[in-house]
């Protein structure tokens, strides 16, 4: 029997873009893959659509019976030949049980590989601006558990040493024991007025911290309820930062953005607001659909050499152009003579991508303009895949220009139910959203549509949209944009919404 292999792997401390390497190629390459509580749910996209996913995470007062439950799912599926991966938050090694269940994977005899994770103990304080060492304040430092165990009488951990031995403390698990670990510290030798720090869910757009001393630390955590999951910092080097602070003064921390956009189409979206700071909420209100059993598609590229042009006015029309392309065992030498025209910088480089560089990319999105700059077009055969509500006015503009235009429909915009819309439902009624934002009026119609009183619902809520045609649809119902993109590109609506945020602050 051919045994598979188990890989223990850290997702570090919450920010997905901290996986390393190694662990993204772990994770692709998973039959199983077996995540902690603390691991990231972006990072199982990473993996194969056909690998099993099974839930990791312990709640308290179950660890032990749960983690029994975990080692024999290990073994089990690596047994049964596949490759397992154990997802655990931070570093399998840092208090992450990855020794316990790399110790049972051996006495098994099962092949396994350590993938170390970025540890919270370090990357934490570092969103926050606190260096664990520092020439001048700290040449020192160690990680301790502050689980209840820690401060048992019979703990081998040495509070007398570690209190004034060591230079900066960083404490894990340890928020709901924050006042047995603050006397511990204080019996043992440390000084009342050393500055301390917690901070909440670090390295994602939810951080948040308090700052104090041992002394005041857990009066404050409890006026603020403070909860875990959170790192302590005990020590001089959380002076610094004052002066180090990094991450809370991106421009969009602390804003909750909820994206409308198709999912397919709004990981770039996604990406770029959370570069920026912002806790961004998906409920996507559209999905982009190829047309079935398209003879018209299919009769234009069997006869694509007739056309004198082929204008692509999305990167959708693009790949499922491409898709149908291939499916007929044809490639970008079908295009022979055509000219391509690229609307927009995006359809841009998703042609590159396919191996065609575009003769003619217009310098704005409007029909009008497309139409006066593409050039001589009298006469001229021009193909247009695009959506099956796409506006008239490029192809009225080509026609008015004695054009001979097929207009091909190739995909459908079809309204979908959020599997969040609850969520967000309840979300916007609590006023916990900043900003809806709409790259089209399909998403801003069905958004409305499951809106009670879209007025009502909307009134404390910004709105950032793409275009002055959803600007309108937007209007239509009582409401206002505070910001409308110039241009068509997520890096236009990003650039907009930073700036909007930058001014009103």
């Amino acid at each position: 029997m051919n045994l598979g292999k188990v890989y223990l792997v850290g997702a570090g401390p919450g920010d997905p873009k901290l996986i390393t390497l190694r662990g993204i190629e772990c994770l692709q390459m998973a039959d199983v893959v077996i995540y902690d509580f603390l691991a990231n749910q972006i990072l199982l996209d990473l993996h194969s659509p056909l690998a099993e996913r099974v839930y990791g995470g312990k709640m308290k007062g179950e660890q032990e019976e749960r983690q029994a439950e975990i080692n024999q799912e290990m073994l089990r599926f690596a047994r049964s030949g596949q490759v397992v991966v154990r997802l655990k938050g931070g570093d399998p090694f840092v208090f992450g049980r990855g020794g316990d269940e790399a110790l049972v994977l051996a006495e098994a005899g099962i092949d396994f590989e350590i993938v170390p994770g970025i540890t919270s103990a370090i990357a934490v304080p570092a969103y926050a601006g606190i260096p664990v060492t520092m020439r001048n304040y700290a040449s020192s430092f160690a990680v301790v558990t502050g689980h209840s165990s820690a401060l048992d009488s019979i703990s081998p951990i040495g509070w007398e040493k570690i209190a004034i031995g060591i230079d900066t403390i960083v404490i894990l698990m340890g928020i709901g024991h924050l006042d047995g670990v603050t006397q511990r510290l204080i019996e043992n030798g440390r000084s009342p007025q050393t500055p301390t720090t917690l901070v909440r869910c670090g390295t994602t757009p939810e951080q948040e911290a308090i700052e104090g001393t041992l002394a005041d630390i857990v009066q404050k955590a409890k006026e603020a309820n403070f909860r875990s999951p959170a790192v302590i910092i005990v020590g001089e080097v959380n002076n610094l930062r004052t002066h180090l602070q990094w991450f809370e003064q991106k421009p969009l921390f602390g804003r909750k953005i909820l994206v409308t956009r198709a999912r397919s189409q709004s990981v770039n979206f996604v990406d770029k607001l959370v570069s920026q700071g912002a806790t961004v909420l998906t409920c996507p209100m559209i999905e982009i659909v190829p047309i079935d059993q398209n003879l018209a598609l299919d009769r234009s590229i069997d006869s694509l050499s007739d056309y004198d042009w082929i204008v692509f006015t999305s990167t959708n029309s693009v790949n499922i152009f491409y898709q149908r392309l291939r499916e007929k065992g044809k490639d970008s030498r079908s295009f022979g003579p055509v000219k391509v025209c690229a609307v927009g910088k995006k359809t841009t480089e998703v042609l590159h991508q396919v191996g065609i560089f575009p003769d003619f990319v217009p310098s704005e999105s409007l029909g009008a303009v497309i139409a006066k700059e593409i050039g001589d077009v009298v006469h001229q055969r021009i193909l247009m895949p695009r959506s099956r509500i796409g506006r008239p006015e490029l192809l009225d503009s080509l026609r008015e220009r004695q054009a001979i235009v097929d207009d091909i429909p190739v995909y459908d915009t079809i309204k979908v139910v959020c599997e969040e819309q609850n969520e967000i439902l309840k979300k916007l009624e609590d006023g916990d959203i900043d900003m809806v934002t709409f790259t089209s009026s399909s998403t801003a119609e069905n958004f409305f549509a499951i809106l009670n009183d879209p007025r009502s619902a909307m009134a404390n809520v910004r709105i950032a949209v793409i275009g002055q045609s959803t600007a309108r649809t937007v209007m239509m119902y009582g409401l206002k944009c505070d910001i409308v993109a110039d241009q068509p590109l997520i890096e236009n609506l990003t650039d907009s919404i930073v700036e909007f945020y930058c001014f009103d602050d």
